[in-house]
């Protein structure tokens, strides 16, 4: 591997050559690009710059010597060694990597380009951190099951604070793509299927990452993606075509990538798709007259891997120069991995068909982030090997990793209150494919993270044990296969227990990119396994692992309790035993919709009613609304999950006066016996509109710890913006009428319900 012996200051006096220009003079500030704040030397050394260098400034490469797991991730690039790539950076053709290998890597590479390079640019470095460095934190999709954006900001700050130690500048999240079709599998990257939820967690994620100072070495850029209706793909076929209207898109897959803007986030990341008819990548509507013209965005937009040359196989260019003329001009000022802009815009400027002062707009744009990131003050400030080390998996990280991981755990039932689990005096059986064993705890998306580190689940049950003798441990099956004799094992084990809990569900490489699902179950042979132990007739608990909703089968659903637990990272074994075992009471709610069948696919609460609606309840009437057989409904709707406790809604009060707010009171009791957390949620719905409106929509919530036989009122405040949608012009209208109001306990329960009339 390349290396070299230049000491840190050596590196530092090199960058610092490049005149006196350089050495002072960040403090002095010009507005371009959008208003976005640029140095002043920027543009003296734009003016210096050819039009190869600036299209290296524009031109962003995954890393030669890559992160462990970051081959794995990409498709093949057959790009150049490391060696090469180093030579790349001398040449001032890169304008930074992404998932490279660590600090080291970063400070060689970092090297070549502020000591070599003929202007001394430095290099950004960037990854992947989708939910953890180090140390692994739980997929987003569990993250926005703790109804806690507060949690995900800390979790996305812990993260970055790991990843600026290792050199990491600027992270590809957070994905804030509304995902409404379970079979989609990058919908475990986001928060799941409601607007308000979305936009709340791409908010918080935003501020974690970056933090409030750019330069500080504990943050790093974030970036919006996948702008934009990534998570619409037809069928949930992940990179498929979208085709919505202006209004659904509007009104339901920007209001999170506006709320990440509003953050201030500064990277926006195109998405693969085509948008009615025109791919994401190359849509001058959406990246330049929305996301510029009428959003006022300050930042840069980078297309995804390879996306520009996809504009190819999409049919919209007919070769690598066209796609690259269509994707700059679009309004994307960054190419990933395709090398397009550093082969083709120095040809395309000169020959007139691209304005070298886009160019210029471009690069200026970057540099100014740069910039802004502090690098061109010290092009070494996160990169340090010690600090890497030093930061990496702290007790305070995993402890967080706890915290995070038992409050994403979502309670879908417990007949005759089987959970908690006593700690004594029970012989317990643990069987299924993810009772024990490294693979299937961190979760898709995961470039740094090392499996041995985590905590499985027999491990964190002996762990919460008195007697750790009690637990035995059968596998029963493989994922996706049968293991030769592994049924009769495990029913043998089941035998002799008090009770089972069976760990099934989705390996990691089920959900995330590029892994739709056709059928959302629980694969054939672990449906085996759990009708075999079942007929025991022993009290059982089955414990999910998944990266999406999934459709139950009667088996799985019969089970007396059963916890969704998603991917949950480092701290898995530890989280799920600490709820488990009552050391924490479950207080997640669903951000997906759980539904009958898979064929329900795409579901989401917040679905119109239709001009036939099947009445509430589970009678099913002719020529209504509904599958064959089955109710218009979730097995386990949006916002449900249950807690140790017994929780019960009254005394509704709704107060419209004549002013702007509508105050909307509830009271909620604990009639149980245990402390319990409940989230109670605020849903509306307009009876009549100039456009048809949703059967409910969340509007707020609130998270309420009561202990035994405690009460608390809830207090919702609405205001007319709260009631807006998206007009008949495509813009937001309050319209006067009656609305229907509920604070409840989910999606689809009834709680407490009223009405008001807004004049």
């Amino acid at each position: 591997m390349l290396d070299t012996a230049i000491s840190r200051r050596a590196a530092m006096m090199g960058a610092a050559s490049v005149g006196a220009w350089l050495a002072s003079p960040a403090r002095a500030l010009v507005q371009a690009g959008g208003g976005l704040p640029v140095p002043a030397f920027v543009d003296q050394l734009i003016g210096r710059m050819t039009l190869e260098e600036k299209a290296g400034q524009l031109s962003l490469m995954a890393a030669a010597w890559g992160g462990s797991k970051a081959i794995s991730l990409n498709p093949p690039s057959g790009g150049p060694s490391f060696e090469g790539q180093v030579e790349e950076a001398r040449l001032g053709q890169l304008t930074g990597v992404f998932n490279g290998n660590s600090a080291r890597m970063a400070r060689i590479m970092q090297t070549a380009a502020v000591t070599g390079s003929r202007l001394k640019i430095p290099l950004i470095f960037a990854a992947d951190i989708i939910h953890g460095h180090r140390t692994i934190f739980p997929v987003p999709l569990a993250e926005a099951a703790s109804f806690e954006p507060e949690l995900a900001r800390r979790t996305a700050e812990m993260a970055a604070f790991e990843a600026a130690g290792a050199g990491i500048d600027w992270n590809f999240a957070p994905m804030v793509d509304i995902a409404r079709d379970q079979r989609w599998g990058r919908g475990v990257e986001g928060a799941g299927e409601d607007v308000l939820l979305g936009n709340l967690f791409a908010a918080a994620r935003v501020k974690g990452f970056q933090g409030t100072d750019f330069r500080s070495t504990e943050h790093m850029l974030a970036t919006a993606k996948h702008f934009a209706a990534y998570g619409a793909a037809e069928a949930g076929l992940d990179y498929n075509t979208v085709d919505i209207s202006e209004r659904t898109l509007r009104e339901v897959y920007l209001p999170p990538f506006k709320a990440a803007l509003d953050a201030n986030a500064l990277s926006v990341m195109a998405a693969f798709n085509e948008l009615s008819g025109i791919p994401a990548t190359g849509d001058e509507w959406l990246m330049t007259g929305l996301l510029r013209g009428e959003w006022k965005f300050k930042g840069f937009v980078v297309s995804d891997y390879t996306g520009d040359e996809e504009l190819i196989a999409h049919g919209f260019a007919k070769d690598a120069r066209e796609a690259t003329k269509l994707a700059f001009l679009a309004g994307v000022d960054m190419s990933m991995q395709s090398g397009f802009y550093r082969k083709h815009l120095p040809s395309l400027v000169r020959a007139g068909e691209v304005p070298e002062e886009r160019v210029n707009q471009s690069v200026r744009r970057v540099l100014a982030i740069k910039a802004m990131l502090g690098l061109f003050d010290d092009p070494f400030r996160r990169i340090d090997e010690k600090r890497e080390a030093a930061r990496s998996m702290m007790p305070r990280a995993r402890a967080l990793a706890r915290e995070a991981g038992r409050k994403s755990i979502v309670l879908l039932k417990n007949d005759g209150g089987l959970l908690p689990l006593p700690r004594s005096g029970k012989r317990i059986a643990l069987i299924g494919p993810f009772a024990s064993g490294p693979q299937n705890l961190n979760g898709p998306w995961v470039v740094y993270g090392d499996d041995a580190k985590s905590v499985d689940l027999a491990t964190g049950m002996r762990a919460a044990l008195r007697d750790k003798g009690s637990l035995v441990v059968a596998a029963g099956s493989g994922v996706e296969e049968a293991i030769p004799g592994g049924i009769d094992a495990a029913v043998a084990a089941a035998r002799q227990a008090d009770l089972v809990v069976l760990a099934i569900g989705e390996s990691f490489n089920m959900s995330g990119e590029a892994q739709s699902r056709t059928e959302i179950v629980v694969p054939a042979p672990q449906q085996a396994l759990v009708k075999a132990v079942a007929a025991l007739g022993k009290p059982m608990v089955v414990v999910l692992k998944n990266g999406r909703a999934l459709a139950l089968d009667d088996a799985v659903n019969g089970a007396q309790s059963i916890l969704v637990t998603w991917f949950l990272g480092t701290e898995t074994g530890h989280a799920i035993a600490d709820v488990l075992f009552g050391a924490y009471g479950p207080s997640g709610r669903l951000p997906v919709s759980f539904p009958r069948a898979s064929g329900q696919q795409p579901y989401h609460y917040a679905h119109k009613p239709t001009g036939r609606p099947n009445p509430p309840g589970d009678k099913l009437e002719e020529y209504k609304a509904h599958f064959r057989g089955i109710t218009n409904s979730a097995l386990y709707p949006f916002g449900h999950g249950l807690t140790y406790g017994q929780m019960e809604y009254g005394g509704l009060t709704v107060n419209a006066g004549s002013g702007e707010e509508i105050i909307i009171t509830a009271t909620v009791s604990n009639r149980g016996s245990r402390a319990g957390e409940e989230v109670a949620q605020l849903y509306i719905r307009d009876r009549a509109a100039s456009i048809t409106r949703p059967v409910r929509e969340l509007k707020a919530f609130r998270k309420l710890a009561l202990a035994p036989g405690q009460s608390e009122q809830v207090r919702f405040v609405l205001r007319r913006a709260d009631l807006a949608f998206i007009g008949r012009n495509n813009r937001p209208v309050v319209e006067p009428g009656e609305f229907d109001v509920w604070v409840a306990p989910s999606a689809e329960a009834a709680g407490v319900t009223g009405r008001f009339v807004l004049s």
